[in-house]
């Protein structure tokens, strides 16, 4: 059984039809990344899982449980955490109190606290200092961060790379594959390098539709089909 599928999934914003039939199945575990031109329907696609935006027709199901339709609090209380393009955090909060929000009871496990200090060196650091003076590689590791305060099946994230550094994309890279050896992530991304340093598994939306799915190994090697569907060279 799958972790995530989508069946004819299909979502429309205002009088626009911006989904037209979404069918994809992820595994669990490892890197899943969602590839497609700017506009293809990438950052829909994971509005919708999320309940942000509302599908239908069409079927979301995860782990054997069809959540189309279910508030996105209670999306996220089955385990699944997103991590907007706009990071969606507080800037008038601190650190310390981004996280405690992200967390169920209001307090921390010391554990995952350490984990996150581990592959976010920069949280422990700035720990009380308010989110808006942070840097924008230390704003995206404070949002991977609140995504993983607590145990999730699977993330959703949305452009993490977008505006960053080199040697931040880096480190977001080597969390990444941290993160995903007991998380499954659902990675939207437009930086192919990083994209394919990480993917097992993708696929490519166009237009709305998934047009294409498999492995991230065949896809490298098939240059062809990188310059059809995706316009740029590996």
């Amino acid at each position: 059984m799958s972790l995530l599928s989508l069946k004819q999934m299909k979502t429309d914003i205002g009088q626009y039809h911006v989904l037209h039939d979404v069918t994809l199945e992820l595994p669990e575990g490892g890197v899943f990344v969602l590839l497609g031109r700017n506009g293809a329907g990438k950052t829909t696609t994971l509005r919708s899982i999320m309940g942000l935006w509302q599908p239908s027709p069409g079927s979301v199901t995860f782990r054997g449980q069809d959540i189309a339709g279910m508030h996105t609090s209670d999306i996220a209380r089955l385990g699944i955490a997103y991590v907007p393009e706009n990071m969606g955090i507080f800037g008038g909060l601190t650190v310390e109190e981004n996280l405690v929000l992200a967390t169920k009871a209001g307090k921390f496990d010391q554990t995952r606290l350490n984990r996150i200090y581990e592959l976010f060196p920069a949280m422990e650091k700035f720990w009380t200092k308010q989110a808006w003076s942070l840097s924008g590689g230390q704003k995206q590791m404070l949002a991977v961060s609140r995504a993983i305060i607590e145990p999730r099946d699977l993330i959703l994230i949305d452009e993490p790379t977008k505006g960053l550094a080199p040697s931040i994309i880096h480190a977001m890279g080597e969390a990444f594959r941290e993160i995903s050896v007991d998380t499954t992530i659902l990675l939207v991304e437009q930086n192919f390098n990083f994209a394919k340093s990480l993917g097992r598994d993708m696929a490519v939306i166009d237009d709305g539709r998934v047009v294409h799915a498999g492995t991230m190994t065949d896809f490298i090697a098939n240059q062809e089909l990188q310059d059809s569907l995706l316009g740029l060279s590996a």
